[in-house]
């Protein structure tokens, strides 16, 4: 593990905001090399259980990841500076837009920006998702739950809350009562 200071981490972090396009499921890639491979501030198994986590908790998932982060290696100083370092990336560069973006609303260019940059971001968050399908064991005998997941979100029209809740009540009943160790 390489020494953690808040400066470093608010810098990595501010990295992160910065280079990463598509939100915070497209960040997911260099957190994991900056945390996980980089720095070593964590293992593997304890990052796939803080995306859980993030991805459960309200909030903006890479905020979520940052302020855990953060708390852990150095406190509320710790999760402050991470969280900040993430965001202020994004801020800046809305606040920009939002100054500038009556002027170029109807602007030809810069709409065939936006529709070329679409497909790239969701190439930036499928790549995680199959890496984290891979690091969380989803092989073809099993890949039926997370579609039939879905399916039911898509086609039923049932609150994904529900579901987080479901599986989470499903998961702690199946560790206490079922799980052989």
């Amino acid at each position: 593990m390489t020494q953690f200071s808040i400066f470093h981490g608010f810098v990595t972090f501010l990295k992160i905001g910065l280079f990463t396009i598509g939100g915070g499921y497209a960040m997911i890639p260099l957190i994991e090399r900056e945390v996980v491979e980089r720095h070593k501030w964590m293992e593997k198994e304890e990052f796939l259980d803080l995306m859980s986590l993030s991805q459960a908790l309200p909030g903006v998932f890479a905020v979520n990841f940052s302020i855990y982060i953060g708390q852990r290696l150095r406190g509320l100083r710790g999760s402050l500076a991470l969280a900040a370092g993430v965001v202020l990336p994004s801020f800046i560069i809305i606040l920009l837009v939002a100054m500038f973006f009556i002027a170029f609303a109807d602007n030809k260019v810069i709409e065939a920006i936006f529709k070329g940059v679409r497909p790239a971001v969701v190439a930036l968050i499928a790549v995680p998702c199959v890496k984290l399908g891979k690091a969380a064991r989803i092989t073809p005998s099993n890949v039926w739950f997370p579609l039939l997941v879905a399916a039911v979100i898509a086609l039923v029209g049932i609150s994904p809350v529900y579901v987080i809740i479901a599986v989470a009540v499903g998961a702690f009943i199946y560790g206490r009562y079922f799980k052989e160790d």
